[in-house]
């Protein structure tokens, strides 16, 4: 299987890419290119003893044979200048232009990882390989280049080496080839992987091959012969060749048990032809005469791949009993499965090469927009790597929108996924799923060829905590969770505006004026915060009580106090031990109620605030505590805040008040808030002491709709 070594030189580089790059001008600075990175590399060789330079012009001649844009071809010469050489980016921008030194950075950044299987040198691969292809593709199809040429001259390391770049290009870099559809380099770069990891197997495989050549030979040239002549007395112009079958992917069948003389499409037929049309007229041609296997038929032409591949498949029973695999296609949907739909594009319609890149990102590459997508979320570093594996390079389907769109998703994905594959906003606003005109639950696991629709409500109020459990993607996840904590800070702030607002209202002050833009400043500054929301949520979380921001503006002299020793007071619900004749006021943020632990807080000017010992705002407050305790004699009721969780969205408001009723508590209002799967009641009551809130509160959680029930700390 060693093929002797081609030596390329400049013209054979400018030789090849002179066919489909014709300006002149474009050669010659291919040409200085060369020049220049000749003359960094000067004195370098390689562990295959040729001289350096031979590397990047292989790279580059890999290349132009799945026509790659001028920016590539220089790219490719100077990928390893600044690795290896004393250039610098900036050199290489201002000599050769900035598209050709963003690609040189993009390669670079990604050679100067230490590719491993390794779970921390894995992790970072994946993160270094996103940011070039976020800022070009093209980064990518040139390290696939440089990993092809690197694999061709394996022979040159150790075998420890040798088996762990294999296993690097096996499980990263030939499945990112595939979903590129660059079918030449993927092939290629299994069959080297495969040679080196399990040498024993690949050189049986193709001994295997070579023994039975003769006879693949003949069979497969007669076969050639009666289509020819079936297709050319029908009037179609076509081309017609046999077609070699990958070591790797005939090693994969025998992997899954089937023996090597059941390899029926060992014997493989490729027929080419100038138009669809003429591919399904060959198509009935060839079933007229030869008799099709059920179920081995695929039509990708009407359903591409995502990767852009088309070509009809078919297997028959062809000359003496022999199974064939006959692929029909046209020529231009050839170029595009061996070479890759954006090098094909850039060469036929010889537009600008950096446009056609992206516009087939967009367009078509869904790998690329997955795992972009993926780096924009925050994820652990080993979640991250395992979506990247399990979600973008292993075992997808593909399924369709109601209008033929084709969306790739991972195995085991549900319309949960697609939806927010398709949109987040379809996600948010999905209330069900028809698949194959059937209505099915969102639990429902998507097939290959699935007809996919959504259908969505504007009154839809967003996902379901639920949903976590069912979707199958990170991303999806990621994305319901980013809606909770977004639908959370927003329930936060809310509560904290209207707490600071109540508490200006009671103090009869304006909150226009108050707000000012001066005042907010100040509260930010004492409070480090960022703004106005930032104040809401910390009163509406429970981080700050509403008074402790209004005396941050208004200030008032302390009250004075006489200290004795503990004084009784009659007419009063609390007893401050060693101060009298003092105004005392009950926390807002806690509520306190007889029973509860309790401690005094001396505030400026507005007497004593009363706090539950437990009430998480007097860690904000300065150190000036003191000692109170309930008065027994008190037979009053006191406010408490109490919030009840339902598991339903069904209004069990009249089952909460009877089992209210039951306890000697006063309510004073009720407030209903809608989640998305669930009602939660904010009820304000009015209770004797903690006993009895308790008793309520063990009450309440007996009701078969309570899923929690939680006194307010606010």
């Amino acid at each position: 299987m060693t093929k002797e070594r081609k030596v390329y030189t400049i013209d054979d580089l400018i030789d090849k890419t002179g066919k489909y790059i014709t300006n002149p001008k474009d050669l010659e600075e291919i040409k200085k290119v060369y020049e220049y990175a000749k003359q960094k590399h000067s004195g370098q060789y390689r562990k295959s003893g040729e001289e350096f330079i031979a590397h990047p012009l292989n790279v580059a001649m890999i290349l132009t044979s799945i026509y790659s844009d001028k920016a590539s071809i220089e790219a490719a010469l100077l990928h390893d200048v600044v690795e290896d050489c004393d250039s610098s980016t900036s050199e290489i921008e201002e000599m050769f232009g900035k598209e050709v030194g963003k690609l040189v950075s993009g390669v670079t950044q990604l050679s100067r990882i230490n590719f491993s299987t390794e779970n921390e040198y894995l992790i970072e691969y994946y993160k270094k390989i996103i940011v070039g292809m976020s800022e070009d593709v093209r980064v990518i199809i040139i390290k696939l280049a440089d990993c092809l040429h690197n694999m061709r001259t394996l022979w040159a390391l150790p075998e420890v080496k040798q088996k762990e770049k294999a296993k690097q290009t096996l499980e990263i870099f030939a499945p990112i080839a595939h979903h590129l559809g660059i079918h030449k380099i993927k092939s290629e770069l299994e069959d080297l992987s495969l040679r080196y990891l399990k040498p024993n197997v690949f050189y049986d495989i193709a001994e295997k091959l070579n023994t039975t050549k003769l006879e693949r030979d003949n069979t497969v040239y007669e076969m050639q012969q009666e289509v020819t002549n079936l297709l050319s007395e029908h009037h179609i112009n076509h081309e017609i060749k046999g077609r070699a079958k990958s070591i790797y992917s005939i090693y994969n069948k025998l992997e899954k048990g089937r023996k090597f003389s059941d390899i029926y499409d060992l014997l493989a037929l490729r027929i080419l032809v100038n138009t669809e049309q003429e591919c399904y007229l060959a198509l009935g041609i060839i079933h007229s005469k030869f008799r099709p296997i059920p179920k081995r038929f695929k039509d990708y032409i009407a359903m591409p791949k995502p990767n852009g591949y088309q070509s009809l498949h078919t297997t028959v029973f062809g000359l003496d009993g022999y199974l064939f695999e006959i692929q029909i296609r046209t020529y231009d949907m050839n170029e595009v499965a061996e070479n890759g739909i954006a090098s094909h594009w850039a060469y036929k319609e010889h537009k600008d090469a950096s446009q056609v890149f992206k516009n087939t990102t967009e367009q078509k590459l869904q790998f690329f927009k997955a795992i972009m997508e993926l780096s924009e979320d925050k994820m652990s570093s080993e979640d991250f790597v395992n979506s990247v594996r399990d979600e973008v390079l292993n075992n997808n389907i593909y399924v369709f929108t109601p209008k033929g769109d084709v969306i790739e998703l991972p195995k085991g994905a549900t319309p949960i996924d697609f939806a927010y594959r398709v949109h987040t906003q379809v996600g948010e606003s999905m209330v069900g799923a028809i698949v194959n005109n059937s209505i099915v639950p969102l639990s429902y696991e998507l097939q290959n060829n699935d007809i996919v629709k959504i259908n969505t409500s504007k009154n839809s109020s967003g996902p379901s905590k639920e949903w976590l459990k069912i979707a199958k993607c990170t991303q999806t996840k990621n994305k319901i969770k980013s809606f909770f904590s977004k639908n959370e800070k927003e329930l936060y702030i809310e509560r904290g505006k209207n707490s600071l607002e109540k508490e200006l209202r009671k103090k009869k002050q304006s909150i226009v004026n108050f707000f000012s833009e001066e005042n907010i400043k100040k509260i930010c500054h004492e409070l480090k915060l960022d703004g106005l929301d930032d104040i809401y949520l910390n009163v509406g979380n429970g981080k700050c009580a509403a008074s402790t921001i209004i005396h941050i503006i208004e200030p008032k002299e302390e009250a004075p106090v006489v200290k004795n020793a503990p004084v009784r007071r009659n007419d009063a619900d609390i007893i401050v031990d060693g101060i009298d004749k003092v105004k005392v006021n009950l926390a807002n943020c806690c509520n306190p109620i007889p029973g509860d632990d309790i401690i005094g807080y001396i505030t400026k000017g507005n007497g004593i605030s009363v706090h539950r010992s437990i009430c998480h705002n007097l860690s904000l407050l300065e150190n000036r505590t003191v000692t109170v305790h309930w008065n027994e004699k008190t037979n009053q009721k006191y406010l408490s805040v109490v919030v009840i969780y339902t598991n339903t969205l069904e209004n069990k408001l009249v089952d909460i008040i009877q089992k209210i009723s039951m306890v000697d508590v006063s309510v004073q209002k009720i407030n209903t808030i809608n989640r998305i799967d669930q009602l939660v009641y904010e009820v304000d009551l009015y209770v004797s002491c903690v006993d009895k809130l308790n008793k309520l509160l063990q009450e309440l959680s007996k009701l078969s709709c309570v899923e929690k029930v939680e006194r307010v700390i606010q």
